[in-house]
């Protein structure tokens, strides 16, 4: 196999990352019930074309495999979102801002603190001290594999402060990666505090900043550094399917 690495020049470190040795922290889209879904979206349907004599499925005759897919970006599994989730502007889309996306990114695991009757991630320790980052991966604890399959409608899940949504722009983080179905809460009466405050809305507004939802980090993927790269549609959305990549750091040194 040819070998492919990537050098990341970060502060006064330098980082390899081996672009074969990615993992995959989003979640495959599966035709039925086997997703997660949140806000009430219908499953994933993946439907046979059927026209005239023509059969879309080799399994029953048809020459070639061809299938209409309906889902919802937003509500069916993992995804990545500009600031065009919370604007009327029909110039917030992905095909404008992304092809993919790379970034050094830091995974962390944090247990969302109680507050009444919700769940909410208020801090991230060590957080002014982490290397200069571009992205920061939010893992939830516990860390259940039901998270590849739960059904969030109606659950009230954990969500993320907006205090913290907007240090973390202060401190130059552009890609925001969660297993969590929102960074807002489920109901919040449309205030959205933690994507505008992220995505810095009104003003000024930061359109190259992006929030990814409904990813799954393997509980055996250590905390720490990594080579980020998510893959996207070019979508005339505000919202695009994406593939999380996590690629292992290796050989660092002092440049």
């Amino acid at each position: 196999m040819i070998e492919y690495q990537v050098q990341i020049n970060s502060s006064n470190q330098t980082y390899l990352a081996d672009l074969n040795k990615g993992i995959e922290v989003g979640l495959v889209l599966k035709d039925g019930a086997e997703n997660p879904n949140c806000y009430y979206a219908d499953p994933p349907e993946f439907e046979v074309i059927i026209a005239g004599d023509f059969k879309g499925s080799v399994g029953i005759g048809g020459p070639v495999n061809h299938r209409k897919v309906h889902f919802s970006p937003h509500g069916n599994g993992t995804h990545t979102e500009c600031y065009g989730h919370i604007s009327a502007d029909p110039e917030a889309t992905m095909d404008k801002f992304f092809s993919s996306i790379h970034a050094l990114c830091r995974l962390v695991s944090v247990e969302p603190e109680q507050t009444g009757k919700d769940l909410v991630i208020r801090k991230i320790p060590g957080l002014s001290y982490f290397d200069p980052i571009d992205a920061i991966a939010v893992r939830t604890l516990p860390n259940q594999e039901e998270k590849k399959t739960k059904n969030y409608s109606g659950t009230n899940p954990p969500y993320i402060d907006a205090e913290l949504t907007d240090q973390l722009g202060n401190l130059g983080i552009l890609h925001l990666l969660t297993d969590l179905p929102s960074i807002d809460p489920e109901i919040d009466g449309g205030k959205l505090a933690a994507h505008k405050s992220f995505f810095g809305w009104p003003s000024p507004k930061k359109p190259f900043r992006s929030i990814t939802e409904l990813c799954y980090f393997p509980p055996e993927l250590p905390d720490g550094l990594y080579f980020l790269q998510i893959q996207i549609m070019s979508i005339n959305l505000d919202v695009s399917p994406s593939r999380p990549i996590l690629f292992p750091l290796s050989n660092s040194h002092k440049s």
